[in-house]
């Protein structure tokens, strides 16, 4: 056993084994795959009260279709669980190179694309915002505000700003990649040596933890330790890569490798231009592939594939999940893929959506900066003209969004500029004092209603199924909601049905642990604008009696 792989081991036994996810909130559980199903008074579940619901309703809805338009990443749609859920443009005669429903988009027979390119294909990798930020006032490098022209000071500061925070994620992602080719180099000798000491090429978790009473070295040296540039002292070793690295195969390893490369060299990178190929000079742009299985990322097709599950997987077939309605068509439409989208993108898709018919947008992204977000709230304006509404995924950065700006958003300068827009944020499956998930953002001004989002069973890519959770599979449930009340009550508006979703949540009258922080408790009711987790079953009700009052 050589000295590089003895000071690798001394850094496992220096701080106690622990399981990392690299999709931050995948978590693993042997509960029912549809505990958010459930009614907490007949469950004592804190779940949206759907089976409730479906298990009193004696009456058909009103609609024979309803299109929930997901602006997400590609969609699966040839998944088992969604290949007859998805919608179809029947105007369109599919690959015949001819708009012919003339609007504007050639052969868009389940959708559209706008972050492809002219030729067909899609960059995998686009820049994160604050990335286009520094670049688009690149003129203000060097300067001192003494120097900068009254009228430039807001745009100057928020350069400034960005250009501080960038500075610290490629400081951030450079280490990563240190450790993770430090790994790499040792690799085989760490699993050589490990299987010496458990006499199997399989050990677990467990096993790796009970390195850790061998010797304990105090969280100080660690930290300096990995903080060195000694390399000899194992430097820049983050511990719990070389944990899920124990793990895993070679080949993972070198995924993640590549992954943290594309990252500095194209996410992050001030010279990388991500959209050289895309010809927006007009909305109608981009290319009817809203299915694409050859994208580097492989989380790229899943992320659509697990949204969309969640609101409109095949009910009856036996296969997977069940949706929150057979009538629910997905419409899907590309925006994302790594990186952040651009407001050009996301404004086009919600013209998009609106024009062809969706009812209901499903927008599980975010950003903590926008370029151009007067585009987006101009869109946002449209569809609530047009009377569709908007449901977006608030983020998992446990942040308090009523201090902390997160993109889009329907809030300019304190002031909500439309009555469609609703925010989601992340419950949990148990009515405690983790009931908020603690990545979840929240905000009582700026977040409008919980929906549960932790430990939830869903569609993957490639007819695969997984738990997973995020804001971002909290905000389909409140979609579904939003979808299921206008197939069967179709004459309100949309700023009654967000009326009726926040108006007839669940509130639980407790104390929870505050996202972000280890221990400080606050009132359940404080952290959204209703206080509450998302009711099917009360919304239902609530619809109904209005309905009535026509």
């Amino acid at each position: 056993m050589n000295r590089i792989v003895l000071l690798l081991l001394l850094t496992i036994i220096g701080c106690k084994a622990k399981k990392l996810n690299y999709s931050r909130n995948l978590i693993i559980s042997n509960d029912s795959v549809s505990w958010y199903a459930k009614d907490f008074k007949k469950d004592n579940i804190p779940g949206i009260s759907i089976e409730k619901w479906y298990n009193e309703n004696k009456k058909s809805p009103k609609l024979k279709s309803i299109i929930v338009a997901v602006l997400d990443t590609h969609l699966d749609i040839y998944h088992e669980d969604l290949r007859n859920q998805v919608w179809v443009n029947k105007k369109e005669i599919p690959d015949n190179k001819i708009d012919d429903d003339k609007n504007g988009y050639v052969d868009d027979v389940n959708g559209w694309n706008f972050i492809g390119n002219i030729d067909g294909t899609v960059d995998d990798w686009t820049s994160f915002e604050y990335v286009r930020i520094i670049q688009k006032f690149s003129r203000f490098e060097g300067l001192e505000q003494k120097n900068i022209n009254v009228n430039d000071i807001d745009d100057y500061n928020n350069y400034k700003k960005v250009k501080e925070y960038h500075t610290k994620q490629v400081r951030y992602y450079t280490n990563w990649l240190k450790s993770i080719k430090h790994l790499l180099s040792i690799y085989d000798e760490t699993q050589d040596t490990l299987k010496n000491i458990f006499g199997n090429e399989t050990y677990s978790l467990k096993q790796l933890d009970s390195l850790y009473n061998l010797k304990k070295i105090n969280d100080k040296d660690y930290i300096e330790r990995r903080n060195s540039n000694d390399k000899d002292l194992g430097a820049l070793i983050d511990y719990q890569i070389i944990m899920k690295s124990l793990n895993h195969n070679f080949e993972t390893l070198k995924n993640s490798e590549r992954n943290f490369i594309n990252r500095l060299e194209k996410n992050l990178s001030l010279e990388f231009k991500d959209r050289e190929k895309i010809k927006d000079d007009s909305k109608f742009y981009g290319t009817n592939k809203v299915y694409n299985d050859s994208l580097y990322s492989i989380n790229a097709l899943a992320h659509n594939t697990k949204v969309s599950s969640i609101i409109a997987s095949e009910i009856g077939n036996k296969k997977g999940i069940n949706g929150f309605h057979k009538n629910i068509k997905i419409m899907p439409i590309v925006i994302s893929t790594s990186g952040d989208e651009h407001d050009r993108d996301i404004a086009n898709a919600i013209y998009y959506a609106v024009d062809n018919g969706a009812k209901v947008i499903n927008m599980s992204f975010g950003k903590e900066f926008s370029l151009s977000q007067n585009i987006v709230n101009d869109a946002m304006r449209y569809a609530e003209k047009n009377n569709v509404i908007i449901i977006h995924a608030c983020g998992n950065s446990n942040a308090n969004l009523d201090l902390i700006k997160g993109f889009p958003t329907d809030v300019v300068n304190d002031i909500e500029i439309v009555n469609n827009f609703i925010s989601v944020t992340s419950s949990n499956k148990n009515l405690n004092m983790n009931l908020a998930s603690s990545f979840s953002n929240y905000g009582k001004k700026n977040v409008d209603i919980f929906a549960p989002g932790n430990d939830i069973y869903c569609a993957t890519s490639k007819n695969k199924y997984e738990i997973d959770g995020g804001t971002s599979l909290a905000a389909p449930m409140v979609s579904g909601a939003a979808a299921l009340i206008w197939l069967y009550y179709p004459k309100l508006t949309a700023k009654q049905v967000k009326e009726i979703i926040l108006e007839s949540v669940t509130k639980y009258d407790i104390e929870v642990i505050l996202p972000g922080t280890k221990d400080k408790k606050v009132k359940f009711s404080e952290l959204s604008k209703s206080g509450g987790v998302l009711n099917v079953y009360n919304a239902m009700k609530l619809a109904e009696k209005i309905s009535k009052q026509k």
